[in-house]
């Protein structure tokens, strides 16, 4: 461990506190709405984690910035703090998921040989389909369905699909055989928004990403 990585790692635990920061500064002063900022740090928090291959090459680092930011909103939501995520009239783990996440995907990362498509594909899909699937249902909340406890429209299901489907294909285009990225794609993106439909209370920000590495595990095993 070198003093660039701790160096790092200050920066980026600085980078995720301006984040909260300026999602309470929205909340508190110009008065934005809480399913707002919750989408704004959602999506800002997937932006950034993706230094975290390029500036931290120890998983302890990657586990002490998730762990504290996992402890932090832990005791927000015990004592009543950071309204910007927490101020939501249901129950919802999801705060606490992602940083969770955040480090399984890390984990993976490594184990497979620093392949970076198993961290910035989940990583990706998660900040970028979900905070879209959400906003996209309460927009134009057509054909409503329920999977357990869990409330849907395929409006927002769909366009977790299209932008999974998008995301993958992207940062797929260097393989330059469209076949299989167009074929990964396909598959990636339907687990990915089946496992989004029937997760409720947050549970999301985990199944999304494990779902996308078991798809990536086995597309790559089998071609």
């Amino acid at each position: 461990m070198t003093k660039t990585d701790l160096l790092n790692t200050a920066i980026l635990a600085g980078a995720f506190l301006l984040l909260f920061g300026f999602a309470e500064i929205l909340y508190h002063y110009f008065k934005a709405k809480v399913e707002i900022t919750r989408k704004i740090v959602h999506f800002g928090t997937g932006i950034l984690t993706l230094l975290f291959p390029l500036m931290l090459d120890d998983h302890w680092l990657v586990l002490l910035l998730c762990g504290s930011f996992a402890v932090i909103l832990i005791i927000s939501i015990r004592y009543n703090f950071l309204k910007s995520v927490n101020a939501i009239d249901r129950e919802s783990v999801g705060s606490i998921a992602y940083p969770v996440s955040v480090y399984g995907c890390y984990l993976a990362f490594n184990y497979f040989d620093h392949q970076y498509a198993y961290f910035y594909i989940p990583i990706l899909i998660l900040a970028i389909c979900d905070p879209v699937a959400a906003l996209a249902g309460k927009k134009w909340p057509l054909g409503k369905y329920k999977i357990g406890n869990s409330s849907k429209t395929l409006m927002g299901s769909g366009m977790f699909f299209l932008s999974a489907f998008i995301v993958i294909v992207v940062l797929s285009l260097m393989e330059h055989n469209m076949t299989r990225i167009v074929m990964r794609g396909l598959i990636i993106a339907l687990f990915s928004t089946v496992s989004e439909a029937v997760s409720g209370r947050g549970y999301d920000n985990i199944t999304i990403p494990v779902s996308v590495l078991a798809s990536l595990i086995v597309i790559d095993q089998l071609t």
